[in-house]
């Protein structure tokens, strides 16, 4: 349920309504809104009408939530969440664009991939230091000198940067040299590190399960608010089908649709779904037309030597005219990039 306070509800009053909420055995969460304060709270709802919240001072209705997740609900929450990001905020009017190559592979190859996006207009970095692959065989990452090639990449540009982590060890080493954590599709359901991520204090980009269902991508994201982090950014790279001719399919109707159910940002990643290059900018500017926030973009200085996903990483030039192509979009449908 949620309790939604008056908008000249005192501090205090507020504190007590948590108080209360503590004492009957729920979880509250506090989510401070523009106009109001809203309190989500997981527990039992069979004690409900033993609370008496309606008659405390401050309280203007108490809402139950119907939907299996709660705190990322629209419900919970009536505004957009803007997650910030270093200077990017993510979920305003401002299209954001994260881009780099799939792995962090050399000082050089990140380096070169850094000044290029930014000068043609992205606002965070990605790089994969830890790779979870398919195959044991792969390239699986530099792990913690990528990460430090990371920072370095972040203090040269004044990029922000985002990298995935696999585990709770990754983790651990991952806050100490990124600004936000990226889950990937493979650890969507991973609850263990949902959790972890959500005790971070950091930003979480959390990718759409191979083959996760809507209601279950928002659960994941429930897992990680239910720990107090907030700062939730959806992303959708496609789900598993019969489809043989892309690598997976993109569920663009998942943008307006998972909008629609929660309060969070979501944003599209074009290069993972496709698999192809070619794919990647017709892709990405049907994303921004159906309303996603921003949007991840694979970007490579020699895409065909990249030790990873080179088939469908962009040039720096081919990145820096779409990004030409994206503003004409985005301002057509009234957002700025």
């Amino acid at each position: 349920m949620v309790v939604v306070m008056d908008g000249r509800a005192s501090a205090g009053e507020v504190e007590a309504v948590i108080m209360r909420l503590k004492e009957h055995g729920f979880s509250p969460h506090p989510i401070y809104g523009v106009r109001r304060i809203v309190i989500g709270a997981v527990g039992d709802r069979r004690t409900l009408d033993s609370l008496g919240l309606e008659n405390m001072p401050g309280v203007e209705r108490v809402v139950p939530i119907m939907k299996p997740y709660k705190l990322v609900s629209r419900e919970a929450r009536e505004e957009d969440t803007v997650v910030r990001v270093g200077g990017a905020a993510i979920g305003g009017n401002q299209l954001v664009v994260i881009a780099g190559p799939c792995a962090v592979e050399s000082r050089e190859q990140l380096l070169a991939a850094a000044h290029r996006v930014r000068q043609a207009g992205a606002v965070i970095l990605r790089g994969g230091a830890f790779k979870p692959r398919t195959s044991p065989y792969s390239f699986q990452g530099l792990e913690e000198e990528g990460l430090k090639l990371l920072a370095e990449a972040a203090r040269q540009t004044g990029l922000a940067t985002v990298t995935e982590v696999v585990d709770e060890y990754s983790l651990e080493l991952a806050v100490q040299y990124v600004d936000m954590l990226q889950v990937g599709a493979r650890n969507m359901q991973n609850f263990r590190l949902l959790q972890a991520v959500g005790r971070s204090g950091k930003p979480v980009l959390l990718k759409r399960g191979l083959s996760a269902t809507v209601e279950e991508w928002l659960m994941a994201a429930e897992y990680i608010m239910s720990e107090g982090n907030e700062q939730i950014v959806l992303c959708e790279r496609g789900i598993r089908t019969f489809e043989q001719s892309t690598r997976n399919t993109l569920d663009l109707s998942a943008v307006p649709l998972v909008k629609s159910l929660s309060h969070l940002p979501v944003i599209v990643d074009p290069s993972h779904a496709t698999g192809d290059r070619r794919l990647v900018g017709p892709m990405a500017r049907a994303a921004v037309a159906a309303g996603a926030d921003g949007l991840l973009i694979e970007v490579h200085p020699e895409p065909a030597r990249a030790l990873c996903d080179g088939p469908q990483s962009l040039t720096p030039a081919q990145f820096a005219a779409l990004m030409e192509e994206l503003r004409a979009v985005a301002a057509a449908v009234g957002r700025a990039a």
